[in-house]
């Protein structure tokens, strides 16, 4: 750690961060095409699954458009936090860069709990969860307001004192741990390792529709986080994937707005307003139990 304090910067650090997320989509591509031909050898190759696929990197593409036009100013807010409210100023080392990614992955927990407990933020998440399949190209499946949530719970890293260009580094290895768990050529790993990280068996449980495995396994990399604050569930049964009421399209523009088309539609039919401040508060299972008991009245 010592050695590698002697030459850290933060040129150092934000051309790490850039050498990852340009290098990494392209490991990621070539981890996608092993995928198809596995799927190809098991004969499960179908052209819903291509098509489901092209979806996911056509929202990966949407969501990067986005991105370009609000980088700046998201950027800049955590560099206001910084210079202006910041606790103390952590210095740059390994260490520091140990810690805050350890902290940006219990951030990323309870940002990705919070978008399963509420209308709105489940309206972004619910693109990601749609997908009736699970490989790594479902990793690269956005929703457009996908980069609006993780500000809210990575900027008190600011306020402890971590530069920006760390917390940026830290998300950028939480996200790449996650998109290697999108997939089922991986089945359960050693047990030390399925106690203490997360792995491909337990964010399949995390996309699964089964009754038992709903809202559970948020981690990041870390799955202690889930049993300690009791969102855990092991892979135990097959796993069907995807969301109530499934969208049943490969349309990457029905993909992509598919969740806040179905929350303006739901806000648009409810049949008051403290219904539909219930819509942003309350859970999607609510709101769907809602919508089930209607029908049947």
């Amino acid at each position: 750690m010592e050695s590698l304090s002697n030459i850290l910067s933060t040129d150092f650090i934000y051309g790490w961060q850039v050498w990852l997320d340009d290098w990494f989509l392209v490991f990621a591509l070539a981890l996608f095409v092993i995928e198809l031909l596995r799927y190809t050898i098991k004969k499960k190759m179908s052209w819903n699954l291509l098509g489901d696929s092209v979806a996911n990197y056509a929202t990966l593409a949407m969501f990067i458009v986005i991105v370009a036009l609000i980088a700046g100013v998201y950027a800049g807010v955590f560099f206001y936090v910084y210079d202006n409210f910041r606790l103390v100023e952590l210095p740059l080392t390994g260490w520091t860069i140990l810690a805050c990614i350890v902290l940006a992955d219990l951030a990323y927990y309870w940002e990705h709990r919070f978008l399963h407990m509420n209308g709105f933020g489940w309206a972004t998440h619910t693109v990601h969860h749609s997908s009736p399949h699970f490989n790594i190209s479902v990793a690269y499946r956005h929703g457009p307001m996908d980069w609006f949530f993780p500000l809210f719970f990575y900027l008190p890293l600011a306020l402890l004192g971590f530069n920006p260009v760390i917390i940026f580094l830290a998300e950028v290895i939480v996200q790449i741990y996650q998109t290697l768990l999108h997939t089922e050529a991986v089945k359960k790993l050693p047990k030390p390792i399925e106690a203490i990280f997360n792995t491909p068996s337990h964010h399949r449980v995390h996309h699964a529709t089964n009754k038992q495995y709903l809202d559970k396994n948020y981690a990041g990399i870390f799955i202690i986080w889930d049993k300690m604050f009791g969102s855990f569930a092991e892979e135990k049964e097959t796993v069907n994937y995807g969301v109530f009421p499934r969208i049943n399209s490969v349309n990457p523009l029905k993909v992509f707005f598919s969740g806040y088309g179905k929350f303006i539609q739901r806000l648009w039919h409810a049949p008051s307003w403290s219904y539909r401040c219930k819509l942003f508060f309350k859970s999607p299972t609510w709101a769907w139990q809602q919508e089930q008991q209607e029908k049947k009245q």
